[in-house]
């Protein structure tokens, strides 16, 4: 054969572009620079990881809530007598502890957090990164408006990272440690898939341009109309999930994205051929978190104990094992027919065997506030319950028939439990002060962490070497009444700190309880160290009050209305808040400004964590 020469070789500005090939490249850089932010992350993470797995806290609750049957945590509450420091664990000092301080103190730059957003300085700085990358990797070296296919590859390749950051036993959760649940991931899983979104409009709005300029068809053959029913279910799922849906009608966010989803992964693969492969690690994903779900089940006998018509506590006595404070479960309550609905509830006590708090049910304690269709129906329940055996007894006495029975204070039920998931990320042992603030319910969150801490350095005689001296415990409320609802479970603590004074593990703790009515000012119940002012306070103020003593106002000592703890410089602070975002919003920016201020290095360190108690 003839020697023909070299082929001809088509000058660049002639060439086609072919998306078949280019796209899937750049899908592929994408999908290479968000795992090597994530691993940046889980490095930065490391030194909290080592030191939850050194104490126990991780992995600890991985399988779930489980029963104690050979009885040993059921004991009496006794403060710790001496013990010698030899049998103590220590925390670890060196390179870990050093990075883990580091680590925190860079982190506090980051948590203010503008109102109206949800989300801090830090989270905003990622996903601005991550929205400039998505747009870098859409139109770079790409004929939009010749070929738009590069925004629904780049759209596919969110899919791993949506439910990545979705589902409530995602590997990252395990990886980071205590702390970091789904409920603090969850603002990724919502960025990526408006992320997909605005890849899905750019894609198919610049072909439907194309089509009309060309006066081709939208419909009819299968690629176009699958796409436009594809894009039409990632609209659904996107309308569904809007705050105000979520918050009044959560449970058609939950079927829509449930069900929407499933119809969308099918829709896309009869749209395109390239979307199987980028449809298995979501799959994968969530087939993991069901087969972690399917451990953590479990269907348990519970009681009913309402508190007024505005608080039902929920006890599950016998669970014992398997979570550590500060965690929640998904509660599913089987009463009245509504046995579909499960709410996130926060465990508001410590596991029996560090738990301070005497006057519940050993095992699993939650409060349920009536503010919803659900809550108020589940307080309504009880209530009602409890009423019952009053009519028979007045209508036996009525009739001369002598009953013995005692009045019911609990209403038996059986509930199914989800869990456990989240906790606190700072572990409160390793700071000398602590300064707990809770808005409303989400004292359950504070109070256990309260219970947990008290319980580890004055039952536990500090066995992990748990550094903690003080602590201020401020709650605020709109009602005297509201105090009731935890009263026993604040009096029992209260008791226990102030016992401790006398051994050699004591612990301060002063309580602060905020109320906007003071009802009844002579029914205010006698808890030690606790004191009750009518006014909404400053998170602010509050903090540099106990930190910064020479600061406050020029009023004397004695003459102050109440007595604070002032916290010792060196020894750490940590800050935990939980309530409604205003609240947690303002505490967050506080910890900011005393970290800007110099404040948080001559305490030794600030640590903080907040928990929203919000769809």
């Amino acid at each position: 054969m003839a020697d023909t020469g070299t082929p001809p070789v088509i000058p660049e500005e002639f060439r086609q572009y072919n998306s078949y090939v280019e796209d899937p490249l750049w899908q592929r850089k994408f999908s290479i620079i968000w795992p090597s932010v994530l691993a940046f992350f889980v490095l930065l993470a490391i030194p909290h990881l080592y030191h939850s797995i050194r104490t126990g806290r991780a992995y600890s609750t991985l399988f779930g809530i489980s029963e104690d049957l050979t009885g040993k945590d059921y004991s009496v509450v006794q403060v710790s007598g001496s013990q010698s420091d030899s049998n103590q664990k220590r925390s670890p000092v060196g390179v870990v502890r050093t990075l883990g301080k580091l680590v925190e103190k860079a982190g506090l730059l980051f948590c203010w957090t503008p109102p109206g957003i949800g989300l801090t300085a830090g989270q905003i700085l990622l996903m601005v990164g991550y929205a400039i990358t998505i747009v870098l990797c859409m139109v770079l070296e790409a004929p939009l408006m010749s070929n738009s296919n590069r925004p629904g590859f780049i759209a596919i390749a969110q899919l791993p990272i949506i439910f990545l950051f979705a589902t409530k036993n995602s590997i990252v959760s395990l990886i980071l440690g205590p702390g970091n649940g789904y409920e603090k991931l969850n603002f990724v899983h919502r960025w990526s898939g408006r992320a997909m979104f605005l890849g899905s409009v750019l894609h198919g709005s610049l072909w439907i341009r194309n089509n009309l300029q060309y006066d081709l068809p939208i419909l009819g053959h299968q690629k176009e109309t699958s796409g436009i029913a594809a894009f039409g279910l990632l609209g659904v799922i996107i309308l569904s999930s809007l705050k105000p849906v979520r918050y009044y009608f959560y449970e058609v966010f939950y079927y829509v994205h449930m069900i929407a989803f499933i119809a969308f992964f099918v829709t896309l693969c009869y749209h395109t051929i390239y979307a199987s492969p980028w449809i298995f690690p979501p799959l994968a994903f969530y087939g993991l978190d069901l087969l972690l779900r399917l451990f953590r089940h479990r269907i348990k006998d519970a009681v009913l104990v309402p508190v007024g018509n505005q608080m039902t506590l929920v006890h599950v006595p016998h669970s014992t094992q398997g979570w550590i404070a500060g965690q929640h479960v998904k509660l599913r309550v089987f009463f009245s027919g509504r046995v579909f609905e499960s709410h996130p509830l926060t465990i508001l006590s410590a596991p029996p065997d560090i738990s301070c708090i005497t006057s519940f049910p050993q095992g699993l304690s939650f409060g349920i506030r009536a503010c919803g269709d659900w809550s108020n129906a589940l307080n309504k329940y009880a209530l009602d319950a409890l009423s019952e055996p009053v009519a028979e007894e007045c209508d036996a006495n009525e009739t001369g028939i002598a009953t013995a029975s005692e009045p019911l204070n609990e209403v038996p039920i059986q509930v199914m439990i989800d869990g456990p998931y989240g906790g606190c990320s700072l572990d409160l042992g390793n700071y000398e002060n602590a300064f707990l603030i809770a808005g409303g319910s989400g004292i359950t969150f504070t109070l256990g962490l309260l219970d947990d801490i008290v319980g580890r350095c004055v039952r536990k005689g500090r066995q992990n070497g748990e550094r903690t001296k003080k602590i201020e415990f401020i709650w605020c409320v709109r009602s005297f009444g509201s105090i009731n609802w935890f009263e026993p479970a604040l009096m029992d603590i209260a008791t226990l700190a102030v016992q401790s004074s006398a051994t050699d593990y004591p612990v301060q703790v002063h309580m602060t309880v905020y109320v906007t009515c003071l009802c009844d000012p002579d029914a205010v119940p006698d808890i030690p160290n606790c004191d009750f002012i009518v006014e909404r306070p400053s998170v602010h103020s509050l903090l540099m009050d106990a930190a910064s003593p020479e600061q406050r106002s020029s009023e004397k000592e004695e003459d102050a209305p109440f007595s604070k703890l002032h916290f010792e410089d060196g020894g750490g602070l940590a800050v935990c808040a939980s309530g409604p975002e205003s609240l947690t919003r303002e505490a967050s920016n506080a910890v900011a400004r005393m970290q800007l201020m110099g404040q948080a290095g001559k305490l030794g360190g600030i640590g903080l964590h907040t928990e929203v108690f919000a769809l």
